[in-house]
């Protein structure tokens, strides 16, 4: 069967669409917050009496920003490696969450392939991939690992200068970098709202966040109410969503 140009186009489009490069072009958004996080973790590791190239290898082994700034504080203190293994563990245990809530749109892959794609996600990269698959059934290999590679890249790259400039930069929160990821995780929340065109639950969820975070608060650590306002308002916004 002969397909004329229009037809031609239509199918052709969908492979420029989810490419390597755009899924790199779609990462760019994050790479202020990889940069100064990255930054600051390389100088926290720096100041806790790491060398050069044992901040590359936890960059490329670990690859988690909150754990590795946690590894840097207790190696700081003096804690045992054991101690340290046992709580990375378990303040990366989120990404198997993050992994089986993405994990349906890349089922047309091999197991392999899903491992390559999971070794490398992250909440950000998990972020910009739950945006783009609002209104789509599965993603592209191709597009993901633009897109994970070039965070991975990007924050080895923010920790090693970290590193090299940690000697002349002792307090990071003096130049606001802790507040680096939160806005990261603001601007890409906003994205998120906007294209999925459901204004009303998405704001009924973050009342119900807000409220459940302040009253659990009370009674017991920040930690904790985070958990609950998390587990509590994605069920809420789940069951409006079943129903409307």
């Amino acid at each position: 069967m002969s397909l004329n140009g229009p037809q031609v186009e239509t199918l052709k489009a969908p492979l420029g669409e989810d490419s390597f490069i755009r899924g790199v072009k779609d990462c760019v958004p994050t790479l202020l917050g990889y940069l100064s996080i990255g930054f600051a973790s390389g100088v926290v590791e720096y100041a806790a009496g790491m060398s050069i190239p044992e901040i590359a290898l936890m960059c490329l082994l670990l690859y988690a920003g909150s754990a590795q700034f946690i590894a840097a504080g207790m190696l700081a203190s003096g804690s045992s490696i054991f101690s340290i293994i046992f709580t990375i563990f378990f303040v990366n245990l989120r990404h198997l969450l993050l992994s089986a809530a993405l994990s349906p749109y890349f089922r047309h892959l091999t197991p392999l392939k899903n491992m390559l794609i999971g070794s490398l996600l992250t909440d950000e990269t998990f972020g910009v991939a739950m945006n783009e698959s609002a209104n789509k059934s599965r993603l592209s290999d191709k597009w993901m690992h633009g897109l994970n590679l070039t965070a991975y890249l990007n924050w080895f790259a923010a920790n090693i200068a970290g590193a090299l400039l940690g000697q002349w930069i002792s307090n990071p929160e003096q130049w606001g970098l802790d507040f680096a990821l939160p806005a990261m995780f603001i601007g890409l929340l906003v994205l998120a709202i906007l294209n999925r065109n459901k204004l009303v639950t998405d704001i009924i969820v973050a009342i119900c966040s807000v409220l459940i975070a302040i009253g659990v608060s009370t009674f017991t650590s920040p930690s904790i109410a985070v958990i609950a306002a998390t587990i509590v308002a994605s069920t809420v916004g789940m069951v409006i969503e079943k129903w409307t």
